[in-house]
């Protein structure tokens, strides 16, 4: 299912258990139906025509909304392999993890505002007649050691380095911009992670009708604003003292790229 797709269900019962699978995350079939209270045939059919829609999938009896995201991607730059690819349900603790660290080293409001969020939400992605979530992340393996390094060897492992995340309220009047947060781990930069990960963020929200997206960071994170300056992102605005920070006052800068 592509996030530009509205949502058109030709039966309740369906619209309910689209509803219940999505704002859950991951559940069982069994346990959805007898929640939902839906017979057993009738759960079936409608489950099956969500499934053949693009709505859902199931996997070892347990159901998942289904999202349309690409493709997985594997990269080397000078020896490093790392992944980038559509999150999954799995990923949430290694995403709230990564953006804890980096909203730490980094001074990241909004990201950690988004950690928060979904730390206390059950399901990573959405798509509702509310709001749209996606997210991609950076990944390596987590075995062997780069030769010479502490780093773990990249690859198409699990351990979660690096993260973009876009988020868009389904309302006519915004519904061309979407906010993204970024980042990667410090021990991982120098490696091209983060523009990639950039790239696929903007690529995803450009194929699903987004025109505009933007992001706020406070003025003392230099790192941040050189990073998307750097990829052609320009400062619409500053508000003076937005946040406190350490008991100082910092300003919020307000930045966005057209699509």
């Amino acid at each position: 299912m592509q996030f530009s797709e509205s949502l058109d269900f030709d039966h309740d019962d369906r619209k309910r258990i689209y509803e219940y699978v999505e704002r859950h995350g991951e559940v069982g079939a069994e346990e959805a139906r007898e929640r939902l209270r839906v017979d057993p045939g009738g759960f079936r059919h409608h489950v099956a025509i969500l499934k053949r829609d693009g709505y859902l999938e199931e996997r070892d009896g347990r159901l998942r909304a289904a999202f349309d995201a690409g493709a997985t991607e594997e990269y080397e730059v000078e020896g490093f392999e790392f992944v980038i690819r559509p999150a999954r349900q799995e990923d949430l603790s290694g995403i709230v993890g990564a953006i804890r660290r980096v909203a730490e080293e980094r001074t990241y409001i909004v990201a950690e505002s988004v950690a928060d969020e979904i730390d206390h939400d059950e399901a990573l992605l959405r798509h509702n007649e509310l709001e749209s979530r996606m997210f991609f992340v950076a990944t390596v393996g987590d075995g062997e050691t780069q030769a010479g390094s502490d780093r773990p060897v990249g690859g198409p492992g699990d351990d979660v380095v690096g993260w973009v995340h876009l988020h868009a309220p389904e309302l006519d009047k915004l519904a061309h911009t979407a906010e993204l947060t970024v980042g990667v781990l410090d021990e991982y930069q120098g490696h091209g992670v983060g523009s990639h990960l950039l790239a696929r963020g903007l690529e995803w929200a450009g194929a699903n009708g987004y025109e505009k997206v933007y992001q706020s960071v406070p003025s003392t994170n230099e790192d941040a604003i050189a990073f998307l300056e750097g990829h052609d992102w320009e400062t619409e605005a500053v508000r003076e003292d937005h946040y406190k920070i350490d008991g100082d006052y910092v300003d919020e800068v307000m930045m966005a790229v057209e699509l």
